[in-house]
């Protein structure tokens, strides 16, 4: 079992979410997040001056999918987020070895 977490524009979360609706997976959390990374002083040329230092908002996919479905997966992210140009966001696959301490609370 493989952890997909996905960071994207929020305007584009929704479709993200669409392509992954016919994906296979396990779960799939979504939150919404605040951060930077590269852009840091080059947001200024993406958007007014007066937020070239704020954090931008953005949506967080927690993905668990089988490690064999992990490129599919990603393949999907990728062609709804992608736009090349700075700030798209980000893709992390994290192992998930333990999968004994996942406990469903729908189970007795």
């Amino acid at each position: 079992m493989k952890q997909v977490i996905a960071i994207v524009r929020p305007h584009l979360a929704e479709d993200v979410l669409d392509a992954l609706k016919r994906a296979p997976m396990e779960a799939l959390t979504v939150r919404e997040v605040k951060g930077y990374g590269r852009q840091k002083s080059y947001l200024e040329d993406y958007v007014e001056t007066e937020y070239a230092m704020a954090f931008l908002p953005k949506v967080e996919l927690s993905i668990w999918v089988e490690a064999s479905r992990v490129d599919e997966v990603i393949r999907r992210i990728v062609n709804v987020a992608r736009s090349g140009r700075m700030g798209d966001g980000k893709i992390m696959v994290l192992d998930s070895e333990r999968q004994e301490s996942v406990i469903d609370l729908a189970s007795k």
